[in-house]
């Protein structure tokens, strides 16, 4: 048997991320990457074309989460179009297919093969490809991005995820254990009860028992215990492997999600160090940020081809739209004081933002169809001279807050 079958036949057996179906009725799941917002903001600079049909594919579909949320953000949206997923497990694909129904999803086409079929597969060209959790399985995973790259559309772009080294700390000395003591051809059901045993078994003294940044074990079943610990193959990334695995590809990247992960002058509080930090270029800050914060178990983040210049909205442009992501920014502003700060923690690393006096005004306003000029000019009306470069000050203190937070988005009409 390959590696690549035993990838595959874990994936049959203990379907992963676990869901139940009936649970669209009640909620929709929605991350990063590939969540509409992000997908416009990042990749098509602000404005994605809804006078045409728009293609994605999401490679390596899993039970459905990326698929199902971008396929019923567009229709949300009125965007026309197909999102095709691919998958090669027939068991995750039931699982996608059941969720996609109680949705009533139409914009949907499900394809069961690997990846690395898409040559041969005749699926065509997608303005935009999300691919999580998949290429740092592949034996190749910069010859998986280039066949990415070669079905992406001139002009689109890929959402991914990769496992990030620190924060993975402990997870690859567990599966070199399991691996020297499993029994060689063992069902999926008695390496997991094997990893348990081990799991409890395991000195306070373990980077894996001290890591508690890792918890799929305990959160997600024992298809969530099989993804971390008992992959046939998975491997880990800094950010500089990311960025190599990009060049590699012929790939830039475009943004990195939440922004505030890989700001490091946000992580420290000495003064100095924050306008040091500050002067770095955008991925020797997002590598400076890993190695502060020490906790990143994921890289999530978007590419485009190397030769595709776009970039993403800036937010003094009247009229660049804001639209909120999973956040009820009205009902925030209730709670929010003139110049306050927002606090937040990700992954334990807490944050604290510092807003301009008027973000309970802005805040209040944003409802994702309103533009800048029209936030502005409200509010101008109930504050005589107050300015359009006023507003823009404001607002881009408050964007720059949420923004980091991956709260914010901007978009073109």
């Amino acid at each position: 048997m390959t590696t690549d079958d035993r990838v595959r036949g874990q994936y049959e057996a203990l379907p992963y991320p676990p869901r139940d179906p009936r649970d669209e009725a009640k909620r929709l799941v929605v991350g990063s990457p590939s969540n509409l917002p992000e997908i416009e903001h990042f990749v098509f600079g602000g404005r994605i074309d809804r006078l045409r049909p728009f293609r994605a594919l999401v490679a390596g579909g899993g039970t459905g989460d990326a698929t199902i949320m971008l396929a019923q953000q567009l229709a949300d949206a009125g965007i026309a179009g197909e999102v095709v997923y691919l998958d090669w497990s027939a068991a995750s694909r039931g699982i996608a297919e059941t969720r996609a129904a109680v949705r009533g999803l139409k914009n949907l086409r499900f394809v069961s093969a690997s990846l690395l079929d898409l040559p041969t597969l005749g699926l065509g060209r997608f303005d935009y490809i999300d691919c999580c959790g998949v290429l740092h399985h592949l034996d190749d995973p910069e010859a998986g991005l280039r066949l990415l790259r070669d079905a992406l559309s001139e002009a689109g772009g890929i959402g991914l995820m990769l496992y990030g080294e620190h924060g993975r700390r402990g997870v690859y000395d567990v599966q070199a254990v399991l691996r020297a003591v499993a029994d060689p051809g063992a069902e999926p059901a008695q390496q997991v009860e094997l990893a348990r045993r081990l799991l409890a078994a395991l000195p306070a003294t373990n980077w894996f028992k001290r890591n508690p940044f890792v918890t799929d074990h305990l959160t997600q079943g024992d298809a969530g215990l099989a993804d971390l610990l008992l992959s046939p193959r998975d491997r880990a990334y800094t950010v500089g492997g990311v960025r190599a695995l990009a060049d590699a590809a012929e790939m830039r990247i475009v943004g990195f999600v939440p922004p505030a992960r890989y700001e490091p002058e946000r992580m420290v509080s000495d003064a100095r160090l924050k306008v040091r930090l500050a002067r770095l270029a955008p991925l020797d800050k997002a590598a400076a940020a890993e190695d502060i914060a020490g906790n990143i178990k994921s890289h999530t983040f978007y590419v485009v081809r190397a030769d595709n210049a776009v970039a993403p909205p800036s937010p003094d442009r009247r009229e660049a739209i804001p639209v909120p992501f999973n956040v009820d920014l009205p009902a925030m502003a209730k709670g929010m004081k003139p110049g306050g700060a927002l606090s937040a923690s990700i992954d334990g690393l807490q944050f604290s933002f510092a807003l301009p006096r008027r973000a309970p005004a802005i805040a209040a306003l944003i409802d994702g169809k309103r533009d800048l000029g029209a936030i502005h000019d409200a509010m101008a009306a109930t504050s005589p001279g107050f300015t359009w470069d006023d507003f823009v000050a404001e607002f881009g203190a408050f964007f720059a807050s949420l923004h980091a937070l991956g709260k914010l988005m901007l978009r073109l009409p």
